[in-house]
Formats: C-alpha cells, structure tokens, sequence
C-alpha cells in the first residue's frame, strides 16, 4: 500500500476543504473557536484591599483589571454629585462594573428580613443611578431548625421579594450556593448546596431578574462537573468566583476560609470551569475570592498585582 506521509495528507486535506470553501455557496466556514467574554474584576474587599471606590477604580486601571466591583454601601451613601463623580472616574478609567454584593439579611426572622428589604430600594437607586446592572448574595448550606423544603419555600419567597426590587432598577440578582462539606456539617438540616439544587430554588423563585453566582472553590466542593455547567447559558449566571484549593488536603478536610489564588495549586480544575464559562458565553466578572492571609496581609499594590498575575495565569489556559 501506498503511505501518504501524514503531514502530506493534512496538507491535502486543508487544500480540499479551502476549495470546497470557495465552491459550496452559503459555506461559512469552519466554527472558529469561541473566545472570551467575561472580565478579570477587581474585588478588593476580597482579597484585603482597603480604600474607597474611587480609590478601587484607580488600582483597577493601574493593575490591568477590567472591572471593578461595586461598593454599595458606598455608593448608597452618596449624594447625586457623588454619584457623578463615580461615573466620571469609572468611565475614564474605561472599565466595566463588576457584581455589587447585596447586603440583606433573610436568613433569620421575619422581623429582621422586612427590615433589611426595607433598605433595598435606596442601596438599588444608588447602584443603579451609577450605572450597576449586576448585584448578588449568598447562601447558607443548611439550618438548624428547617427542613429542606420549608428552608427552600421560605427562601424563595422572600428571594423573589428582594428580586422584584432590584429588577425595577435594572438590576440581576445572583445567588451563590456553598458547596464545602465542612461548612456544611455543621447544620442539624442540610440546604442549598451544589448547582442542581441552586437551580431548583431560582426556579423556586420564578423571578426573570434570579440567576446563579458561580465559585469554582464551590463547585469542585459540591462535585460539579464540567457537564453541569454546560446546562447553563451565560444569561444564567450573575456572577463568577475563581479560586485554587490549598495541596495535600483532604476534600472533606478543606475549610472555606482558606483557599488560594486560581491556578496556584491545581486542586481545582480551574480550566475546565473557565472553558465551560467561555463555551457558553458567560460575559460578566471574574473575581477571585481566596480568603489568603498572606495575601491579604500585603499593601494594597502588592495585593492587586498578585491577583491580577494569578487571574491572567488562569484566563491564558483558555485564551
């Protein structure tokens, strides 16, 4: 038999499909590889970054980031002028919002849930008059007193309270679950843990503005998979967390206040979780959440130009 040398018949092969390409009409070529749409987003209060937002913006910029978390506590405390100013220095740096945390306490009592909604509309008004479109909270994985379902129909209703208010200001409410099984352990009933039953409370919910917040510390935690993600779309997802888990430590055994910089260890497939975000179209920001003491004991530049390496690191795995 007659062997083509295999660089000659990829070689051929390229030729006839660029021919077939040219001849075949409506042909649009081959699929190019998806690319990114997300951004590496700047959360200094994760990573032990003092300062302002406006201070925020600046070491954003001067670092390399490409959003910028919003402060509502902040912003609620200012005045339209203030606002302005936010604006200005924002759109001057050229850098796109992040996802503001959304501080409301509806985990304990009724009392104390009508009371934090009550402060919604104003923290909403000031993240949206600055120009804000994503907001978010997080979940507890379990209760000391309510089963699964009356914890889940207690959250979805008071959830699709808080996300009414948000969404008559522009705004997307995202929900993170906690995926660490030690964290877990600690409730007498399980909750809310892994992507399938996040989902099942934001259908819950039943609210347009709902969607989830994705932590890859959490995801490989919970034992999500790459498939799981793929169910999503990007409109799904409010917001993202990037982390690396410490080495040589049990899954059980990990403790959700210590973590690592994405792509530091290894422990967590960091580019299988990016590449999903990339496949389907994920177009908000990326943040990194490590809880790092050594990171968060160095000054602020120090802080933002490690982050920023790391985050880069990662984000090249998938282009």
């Amino acid at each position: 038999m007659n062997r083509i040398p295999r660089r000659h018949f990829l070689s051929r092969t390229l030729v006839t499909a660029a021919t077939f390409a040219v001849l075949t009409p409506g042909f649009r070529g081959f699929a190019a590889p998806a690319s990114r749409r997300f951004t590496m987003d700047l959360s200094p209060g994760a990573i032990g970054v003092g300062g302002d937002l406006l201070a925020h913006i600046r070491l954003a910029k001067a670092h390399g980031f490409e959003s910028v978390q919003p402060d509502a506590g902040f912003l609620g405390r200012q005045d339209k002028d203030g606002i302005a100013r936010v604006r200005e220095a924002h759109a001057k740096a050229g850098l796109k919002w992040g996802s503001a945390g959304l501080d409301i306490e509806f985990r304990q009592t009724d009392e104390v849930f009508r009371k934090g909604l009550g402060a919604v509309p104003k923290i909403a008004t000031a993240l949206q008059s600055a120009g804000v479109t994503r907001c978010g909270t997080w979940l507890m994985p379990g209760h000391n007193e309510l089963e699964y379902a009356a914890n889940l129909e207690q959250h979805a209703k008071r959830l699709r309270e808080v996300a009414a208010v948000v969404h008559d200001h522009g705004l997307r409410f995202g929900l993170e679950y906690v995926g660490t099984p030690s964290l877990g352990q600690r409730f007498k009933h399980s909750f809310v843990h892994n992507l399938a039953q996040a989902r099942e409370l934001i259908a819950a919910i039943n609210h347009p503005a709902t969607g989830v917040v994705l932590d890859s510390w959490h995801w490989f935690m919970a034992g999500d998979t790459s498939e799981a993600l793929h169910k999503l779309t990007g409109s799904d997802i409010v917001g993202v967390d990037l982390n690396d888990a410490p080495a040589g430590v049990a899954l059980a055994d990990q403790q959700d206040g210590r973590r690592e910089l994405p792509a530091s260890t290894g422990v967590i497939p960091v580019k299988v979780f990016l590449q999903a975000l990339v496949d389907i179209g994920y177009d908000g920001p990326i943040r990194v959440e490590p809880f790092n003491k050594p990171l968060n004991d160095l000054d602020d530049e120090a802080a933002c130009a490690q982050t920023i390496a790391a985050l880069k690191k990662a984000v090249a795995m998938v282009g």
